[in-house]
């Protein structure tokens, strides 16, 4: 195959399947040679040889088919370290280390077992409070330098920014420091390829890859939770990387000692370096994020104006998921673009109307006392009771600061629904709380828990 087919080839692979899967499966690639009708490409891994070939192997040979080349079958091999090997040298076939080539210094050191998306980077994170502890880590660890806490562990509800950080993380480092080895993917996949390679009788090739790494990213690590042969693989791989002193970062989607059916071990592992929640957003920050993604699209959109106060309005209506409110924006341009009109505050509501009434969702004083007291495992009655005793005292303040938080009932509303206590009473409860939250931890993590149920 000549260079001008091999490009036309990574040309029409790039169109196929999408630039950002191109960058992590294909770009990696080199052609090797053409022999006996089978197309030989070097891989830096044979991780990525296989997944290419299992996902993108037809549509390589049906392309090269296309271009009139004489090939039947395609192979994918990882050569052996060579130092004078350019990249017109084709390997003998056949297994090799799993992990040569992947400390080469070249920007293919980065292997991205789940695509990066190059939108997630962090000049495109809007950064607030409830994200500034979060984004302050990451930015550490991308850095490369010195490991000061590990894991990293991040976790927080959806849409709220876990993924982005994570991807960042990445590219930074593939820009930054291409001598490091790094893996990013998700607790899914993780499980998928200690599966396979249980399956096919390769798991030293497993535990070379996953231990031999400088950044092991692992996204959405609840996803392992109750899989005891993956989680005892996890955990020798985490022992492992951090007696090497390398660097791990771990998302979830709540705290590790949150995660139901995960090993206590596990749960004590993950607890030992950094956690940090991602807080749902306030509006300041929504405000900020839909401010930074509306020049995004007015550049698509060239001379499509929005009307002053609908920013303002969809960050208050849209409250609990940033990839929900990021969506209504883009597809409040285009549908203005569609019907040729500026978008107006009415266009904004008849363009957004389901999306508007599925934010609506309103939770009840009911609903929250039902909650607590199931998480205090108190009966009811005696939460919304005359007795003081602390073990229903703390409950009972605890449901009425987020009775205030997040309802719009007045405090003697309140107050009647829990005995007709007075609205001083109730005051005094959320008063306590407020101030609890910042001396007390147990309460400040109660407090977040029940939230966040009642948000879901």
């Amino acid at each position: 195959m000549t260079d001008e087919q091999w490009g036309e080839l990574q040309h029409n692979l790039q169109k196929t399947i999408g630039k950002n899967t191109y960058a992590s499966w294909i770009e990696p690639l080199e052609f090797g040679k053409i022999e006996n009708g089978v197309a030989v490409f070097h891989a830096p891994t044979s991780f990525l040889g296989n997944y290419v070939k299992q996902n993108y192997g037809d549509q390589i040979l049906y392309q090269m088919m296309g271009l009139g080349l004489n090939v039947s079958r395609v192979q994918f091999v990882v050569p052996a370290q060579a130092p004078n090997r350019t990249s017109n040298e084709a390997s003998k076939p056949g297994e090799a280390e799993l992990m040569n080539g992947a400390r080469s210094g070249s920007r293919e050191a980065l292997i991205a077992a789940a695509p990066l998306d190059q939108k997630f980077t962090f000049d495109s994170f809007v950064v607030g409070k409830p994200n500034e502890l979060a984004h302050a880590a990451a930015k550490r660890v991308a850095e490369g330098g010195p490991v000061t806490f590990n894991p990293l562990f991040l976790y927080g509800g959806v849409g709220l920014g876990k993924t982005h950080l994570m991807h960042a993380v990445a590219w930074e480092l593939r820009e930054t420091r291409p001598d490091l080895n790094v893996i990013y993917l998700s607790a899914e996949q993780f499980m998928y390829r200690f599966v396979q390679a249980l399956r096919e009788r390769k798991m030293m090739d497993f535990k070379e890859l996953f231990r031999s790494v400088d950044v092991l990213m692992v996204d959405d690590v609840q996803f392992i939770a109750g899989k005891d042969s993956t989680q005892e693989e996890f955990f020798h791989t985490f022992n492992a990387l951090v007696d090497q002193n390398k660097q791990i970062i771990i998302s979830a989607d709540r705290a590790p000692g949150e995660i139901k059916d995960l090993e206590d071990r596990i749960k004590s592992r993950l607890q030992c370096g950094l956690v940090v929640d991602l807080h749902p957003t306030d509006y300041e920050l929504r405000l900020g994020i839909l401010q930074s993604k509306v020049e995004v699209q007015k550049a698509q959109y060239p001379g499509l104006e929005i009307d002053s106060g609908v920013l303002e309005f969809l960050a208050h209506r849209i409250s609990t998921n940033v990839r929900v409110l990021e969506g209504g924006l883009t597809r409040l341009f285009a549908f203005a673009s569609l019907v040729g009109r500026p978008i107006t505050m009415e266009l904004a509501q008849d363009c957004l109307a389901d999306v508007l009434r599925a934010s609506e969702r309103k939770i009840t004083v009911e609903e929250i006392q039902r909650k607590v007291s199931e998480h205090y495992n108190i009966r009811l009655s005696d939460m919304v009771g005359p007795k003081r005793l602390r073990t229903y005292a703390r409950p009972r303040q605890i449901a009425m600061y987020l009775c205030k938080q997040l309802t719009s009932r007045s405090l003697p509303e309140i107050g009647r629904h829990f005995g007709g206590r007075d609205h001083t009473t109730v005051m005094y409860g959320v008063r306590k709380i407020e101030d609890l939250r910042t001396k007390d931890g147990q309460i400040a993590e109660d407090v977040e828990i029940l939230r966040r149920m009642l948000e879901a």
